[in-house]
C-alpha cells in the first residue's frame, strides 16, 4: 500500500474515532442507557427521548423555547456555551428555575479534537467555573461541540466531573429548514431507534456558535410540534436520568 493511501487511511481513522457519535474508539460516552449488551441499549428505556439544545443561551429564541417546553410541561437539557452564559446569566438561571439541566459547550465552541491540552482545559474549565457560579451547583455533563473528541478531551472531562454525552438524533437544524422537515427527519430516527430497542438522544440548537443571536425559529417550532407528536407513546426525560450510564 502506498504511503498517500495509507496516510488517508489513517486520517480517516482519526476522524471516524473523533467525529462520528457512535465511535468508542477514543474512549466511551453517554449516548443513552446501556443493557447487557451496549451495541443494542437499554431496552427498558426505548420509550425514552432527551431533547437537547446546543450552543446557547440564545437571548432571541431560548426565552421562546423555554415557554414552548413550558407549555407542554417537558424538561430537556441546555448544553450553554460558557461565553454566552457569561453575556446571559439571567437567562441561565431562568432555565435553571424552569427544571432543565445545563451542562458544557465549552467557551468558544472549538474543535477540540485538534485543540492542545491547555486549550481543552481552558475551554472546559471556565465554562464550567461560569456556569456554576451562575447556577450554584456542580456542571454534570458536557458535550464536546461537533462531537469532537480524542482521548484528552474525554479525560479532561471526566477530571473535572462531567460526563461527556454525544447523541443518536440529529438533523441539520441551524441551517433552518422547514420546520416540518426536521420533524420528519427527527421522527424517522426515532421510530428507527425504537425498532431496535433504543432511546433517542436528540439534538436541536437554541443557539449558533457564530451568531450570538441566531435565528432558531425552526428549531423551537420543530421542538414543539415533534413533543405535540412523540409525547403520545413516549416519556422526555433530561440526560441525568441517563447518566452516568455509557451506551
Amino acid at each position: 500500500m502506498g504511503t498517500a493511501a495509507t496516510l488517508g487511511l489513517v486520517a480517516g481513522g482519526f476522524a471516524y474515532a473523533a467525529m462520528w457519535p457512535g465511535s468508542r474508539l477514543f474512549g466511551a460516552a453517554l449516548i443513552v442507557p446501556s443493557g447487557n449488551d451496549s451495541s443494542q441499549g437499554d431496552s427498558s428505556h426505548a420509550s425514552e427521548l432527551a431533547l437537547t439544545f446546543d450552543d446557547g443561551p440564545n437571548p432571541a429564541f431560548t426565552p421562546r423555547l423555554l415557554d414552548v417546553l413550558a407549555e407542554h410541561d417537558v424538561r430537556a437539557t441546555f448544553f450553554m456555551l460558557g461565553s454566552r452564559a457569561e453575556a446571559n446569566s439571567a437567562l441561565v438561571r431562568r432555565v435553571v428555575a424552569a427544571g432543565h439541566v445545563v451542562g458544557n459547550h465549552s467557551w468558544s465552541h472549538p474543535n477540540l479534537a485538534l485543540a492542545s491540552a491547555a486549550r481543552i482545559e481552558e475551554e472546559l474549565s471556565r465554562t464550567s467555573q461560569m456556569l456554576e457560579q451562575i447556577i450554584g451547583a456542580p456542571v454534570r455533563f458536557f458535550r464536546p461541540p461537533f462531537g469532537a473528541r480524542r482521548p484528552a478531551v474525554l479525560r479532561t472531562a471526566r477530571r473535572l466531573g462531567m460526563v461527556p454525552v454525544l447523541w443518536n438524533a440529529m438533523t441539520t437544524d441551524w441551517e433552518s429548514p422547514p420546520t416540518d422537515r426536521i420533524v420528519a427527519a427527527l421522527q424517522q430516527k426515532i421510530d428507527r431507534l425504537n425498532h431496535r430497542g433504543r432511546a433517542a438522544n436528540i439534538v436541536l440548537h437554541d443557539g449558533g456558535h457564530l451568531e450570538p443571536r441566531a435565528d432558531r425559529a425552526a428549531s423551537v417550532v420543530a421542538a414543539g410540534k415533534l413533543i405535540a407528536r412523540m409525547k403520545p407513546g413516549h416519556r422526555f426525560v433530561t440526560i441525568d436520568a441517563w447518566g452516568p450510564r455509557m451506551g
